[in-house]
């Protein structure tokens, strides 16, 4: 997911960098997106796989803590954005280049393949495809515009947290404490409806070591929601610094004006 100690500083390494650093310190970065992205799906779809199996005790209260505090860890410890609709947010807002964002969601993609890829390893491939390889799916009784609403509504929360934290004034080192509950209660409220993507590489990557044709179904609900969730998230938080701005100015000239 993305962070908000990542978001400041991304335009600052891209500027005034010399071409082989910035090649490097970019390549770096996929590197540790990967890899913090693998991470990421392991814990998670392994929690979700373990509480089918073995752990019903857990629930959906104990998934949600998992995705919840994986993503604070991460988060805290990588500065990584570990999600596709994170990375297209920062797109949209020009905090990281085209060619950046491009290598950060396929390197997210492939990290959530051989995270799902290492979960079926240690589970072992009965269990993992007899519980659906952790993979989301619309849940019966909800229509497609229901499974993208909420995966629309519950991006626009995540990334809206992600970019308040980037905020003037914000305090920054608690920003992966805010994401992480962002991303926890957010899994309170859709679980029952999708399972919970608002990640599209948390998504893809189940579904492509599963490959049931169940779960390739709706796989578009899972990435189309969350990149609109994401834009409509971007636009609202420029929204609200057009209008901090104009109210600034507002009080500046009514100063200068005097009584």
């Amino acid at each position: 997911m993305a962070t908000a100690v990542t978001g400041a500083a991304d335009n600052k390494q891209e500027e005034g960098v010399p071409p082989v650093a910035g090649e490097q310190s970019l390549y770096h970065a996929a590197v540790a997106e990967l890899v913090a992205t693998l991470l990421f799906v392991y814990v998670t779809v392994g929690t979700v796989i373990g509480h089918k199996r073995q752990l019903q005790d857990v629930g959906a209260l104990g998934v949600a803590w998992s995705f919840g505090g994986t993503i604070f860890v991460l988060v805290y410890i990588s500065g990584g954005h570990l999600n596709p609709a994170i990375t297209f947010g920062r797109l949209l807002a020009r905090q990281v280049s085209p060619v950046k964002a491009a290598l950060f969601v396929a390197a997210q993609c492939v990290g959530a393949v051989c995270g799902a890829a290492l979960v079926r390893a240690v589970h072992g491939s009965h269990d993992y495809d007899r519980y659906g390889g952790g993979a989301n799916v619309l849940s019966a009784g909800y229509s497609k515009a229901a499974g993208f609403a909420a995966e629309a509504a519950g991006t626009f929360v995540l990334v809206c947290t992600v970019l308040a934290t980037d905020g003037p004034g914000s305090n920054q080192q608690l920003g992966p404490l805010a994401i992480g509950f962002a991303v926890f209660v957010v899994h309170l409220a859709t679980i029952p409806i999708t399972g919970t993507g608002i990640n599209p590489a948390r998504s893809l990557g189940p579904a492509v070591v599963v490959h049931h044709r169940a779960v390739w179904k709706d796989q578009w609900i899972f990435w189309a929601g969350p990149l609109v969730g994401a834009a409509i998230a971007v636009w609202k938080d420029q929204w609200r610094f057009r209008g901090a701005f104009a109210a600034r100015a507002f009080d500046s000239r009514a100063r200068r004006a005097g009584p």
